[in-house]
């Protein structure tokens, strides 16, 4: 006979965060990779940026996100540092068009990476943080190849690269693709590092690959249907929202919400506790 809870989880709330995963809109590289293969070998796509259909996406999900009210409750938003991502990410959860007398920097200057755009204010948003652990596979195509962080700063001013250790690429090289089984180690030490941040409810806005892989690691001990939702590959410009669970107690955090009763103190035993004590008081009853 099956347990009254099978297919059921109960986990305290404060052992969880909301992730909100989203892969990047369509890119110059994705259209000729579709087309050819070999093309994603070329450095004509090195650091591809979104195409006008890649930013069509981006306003369609920008307005699901208002729509929906998920833009009010994001804490943090977590970007690969790639152009593509980084538009994808400023014109999701970003403010509308920046102007001149804000007394906020720009999520990103008009014209950023030739995309013909305005500039985007960081009025209003949560903060946006560049990490590298949530990049593409690495090595070989270049339109994986990220530029330095010297170039990115000024077309990004409001996101914050001090996590970055290393202006120029050093993880990127030529002759050597990042195997499968190593993004996906990867994505666990970037879940690994992200429950350690404070805040609780967090997009990241990466690529296809490492979503994919990192997620494939989990699920499988869930319905076929639920393992799909999970672990099938991202469409551009698609959004996942999960729940990420601490099972193993690592969590330091205290809940915000819990409460220890008994204050003031005073006797609140169960009634059948009580009646195990008083046996004489439960006959009466």
């Amino acid at each position: 006979m099956d347990s009254p809870t099978a297919g059921l989880s109960l986990y305290p709330m404060h052992r969880s965060k909301t992730i909100h995963l989203v892969r990047h809109a369509q890119g110059f590289h994705n259209v000729a990779g579709e087309k050819d293969h070999n093309a994603y070998l070329s450095y004509d796509l090195l650091d591809a940026q979104l195409t006008p259909l890649g930013w069509n996406q981006v306003d369609n999900l920008h307005k699901h996100v208002q729509a929906c009210g998920l833009s009010k409750k994001i804490d943090l938003v977590i970007v690969s540092p790639l152009l593509r991502t980084m538009q994808t990410a400023v014109g999701v959860f970003g403010g509308g068009t920046y102007t001149d007398g804000i007394n906020a920097p720009p999520l990103m200057v008009a014209n950023a990476g030739n995309s013909e755009r305005p500039a985007i204010t960081s009025l209003n948003c949560p903060p946006f943080i560049a990490v590298e652990l949530c990049r593409e596979h690495l090595g070989v195509h270049p339109c994986d190849k990220r530029r330095s962080i010297s170039e990115y700063w000024p077309l990004f001013p409001a996101i914050d690269f001090s996590l970055i250790e290393n202006d120029d690429d050093i993880l990127w090289t030529p002759d050597v693709r990042e195997k499968n089984e190593e993004v996906a180690a990867r994505g666990l030490k970037f879940l690994n590092w992200l429950w350690t941040r404070k805040e609780k409810e967090i997009a990241i806005v990466s690529h296809s690959g490492f979503l994919y892989h990192t997620l494939s690691a989990f699920g499988n001990d869930c319905h076929p249907t639920v393992k799909s939702e999970m672990c099938t590959h991202f469409a551009n410009c698609e959004l996942r929202s999960m729940v990420l669970i601490d099972r193993s107690s690592i969590g330091a955090n205290s809940s915000a919400t819990n409460y220890p009763g008994k204050i003031p103190s005073g006797l609140d035993l169960p009634s059948d506790v009580a009646e195990e004590k008083h046996p004489e008081k439960g006959a009466t009853k």
